[in-house]
């Protein structure tokens, strides 16, 4: 009996990464805590919320259970499993972004129609189709590895297809996602090999379209300005951002206090969301933040040790994937962050892991537990070579 048989039919026993499952756990109770600290002012304030204080606390704890839940359901899958599936997987995403699109599906919320209604919940098919795009690149450079570093049959057609993706996301539009979902499929690629003389003008084609994006898009130019100028319109084009800086100034070293954030009280918008690092600054300080950046370094570290010791037992796409994922949190992560610093200009995505929100807790978690398997896999493999 092969050994990849006997994975398929065992439930894990073996060691794992310990120090990468307690580093999202840790951000992920974090972000619970803090998600609840961030938004009592919003959910007291609101009709929609019945004026429960602690509305958003039983969402996301329920989210955070479910996404828990399915990790430890997808901690037992083989990694194979997931290559199989991944074209498959892919074009549920396309048909889900397609779906968002027709009225009386998609629920348009601030002039963006990025939700999925559905009986019970709703859904944001760009968060899903992040984890689709990831398994569908490594699978994708594994299979054409041969072919890679030719333009006509390695880049081509996956280029036409993530212009679909793209294309389908500026349609919402989610700006934000169709960065991280290009940034990271192309640098799956460039890790599996592609021509080098390619990637660089596939630089050069990506930063001129998301220069293109942002002139011929007038919300997208205020933003910029706001970006480079908050303080030359505080009330308008610079709000959220000058918000921001003043949560981190009030912070300092160890912060006002869980719990006493001023900016949280209605200044401060989507602080349960895409600002929620900036309460963190001012409830729990420095010292708060760079706890949450060095958990997320620390799992992104560990993301491309455990890809490197897949390529080592020639595990391609296991390699590529958990990279992927690395590529793919550590970007989303940085991009939030430097929003809330005044670093980038102000742009709509999550802290992974931390910020509320069902969707992107699932496939966070979920990637993390193809990752854990990644490393379970690897360390059976090496046990077995050592035997």
């Amino acid at each position: 009996m092969s050994r990849t048989y006997v994975f398929a039919r065992s439930a894990p026993s073996a060691e794992y990464d310990r120090s990468l499952a307690w580093a999202a756990l840790l951000l992920a109770a974090t972000g619970l805590v803090m998600v609840y600290s961030s938004s009592i002012a919003t959910a007291e304030a609101s009709r929609y919320t019945g004026n429960n204080a602690a509305w958003f606390l039983a969402r996301h704890g329920l989210f955070l259970g479910v996404a828990l839940l399915a990790a430890i359901t997808v901690f037992l899958v083989p990694a194979r499993l997931w290559q199989h599936a991944a074209p498959a997987l892919f074009l549920g995403g396309v048909a889900l972004l397609v779906l968002v699109l027709i009225p009386g599906f998609g629920r348009e919320v601030n002039g963006a129609r990025r939700w999925l209604e559905l009986p019970l919940f709703s859904v944001q098919p760009s968060e899903l189709m992040k984890l689709a795009a990831v398994l569908y690149a490594a699978d994708y450079t594994t299979r054409k590895h041969g072919v890679l570093k030719k333009f006509r049959r390695g880049l081509l057609p996956i280029l036409a297809v993530m212009l679909l993706v793209s294309w389908l996301l500026l349609r919402e539009p989610d700006f934000g996602a169709f960065v991280v979902i290009a940034v990271t499929a192309f640098g799956i690629l460039f890790l599996g090999g592609m021509n080098g003389r390619h990637f660089a003008a596939l630089l050069g084609m990506l930063a001129a379209g998301f220069a293109l994006l942002v002139v011929v898009s007038p919300y997208r130019m205020q933003r910029i300005f706001g970006f480079m100028h908050p303080w030359s319109d505080p009330f308008g084009r610079g709000y959220q951002l000058s918000h921001a800086l003043i949560a981190f100034g009030r912070g300092e070293w160890l912060g006002v206090g869980l719990g006493a954030s001023v900016e949280k009280l209605h200044y401060l918008p989507e602080a349960h969301t895409d600002f929620l690092l900036a309460v963190i600054a001012e409830e729990l300080g420095f010292a708060g933040v760079a706890l949450v950046i060095g958990l997320f370094i620390w799992i992104v570290a560990r993301a491309f040790a455990i890809g490197r010791q897949a390529a080592l037992h020639q595990r391609h796409f296991a390699s590529l994937a958990a990279q992927g994922i690395g590529i793919w949190i550590g970007f989303q992560a940085l991009i939030n962050m430097g929003v809330n610093m005044g670093l980038l200009p102000t742009k709509g995505l999550t802290l992974p892991l931390m910020s509320y929100g069902g969707s992107g807790l699932l496939a966070n978690f979920v990637a993390l537990a193809i990752l854990l398997r990644i490393d379970w896999e690897n360390r059976q493999l090496a046990r077995g070579l050592h035997a």
